[in-house]
């Protein structure tokens, strides 16, 4: 099965936004979904900086700032 990863940061509303989107199509899969905190990882930062969130599908960005339901669900089905 493929793992989601989502780059959050404390405070962020566009974070919680996409996590409440991503919770019922993750749920409807049977996927659970990693939360990292982008500011813990100074990797994570330098690379997304206030790009969050950001949304990985067995490391592969699938999203960033907004949900793409379409790119996700094309890198879910090429790798699940």
């Amino acid at each position: 099965m493929s793992r989601l990863a989502l780059y959050t940061r404390e405070g962020c509303g566009l974070c919680e936004e996409m996590l409440a989107e991503l919770r019922p199509w993750a749920a409807a899969r049977g996927a659970s979904i990693e939360l990292l905190d982008v500011d813990a990882d100074p990797d994570a930062r330098r690379r997304y900086g206030y790009r969050v969130p950001v949304l990985l599908v067995d490391g592969e960005p699938a999203s960033h700032g907004h949900l793409e339901l379409d790119l996700l669900e094309r890198l879910w089905s090429a790798t699940g």
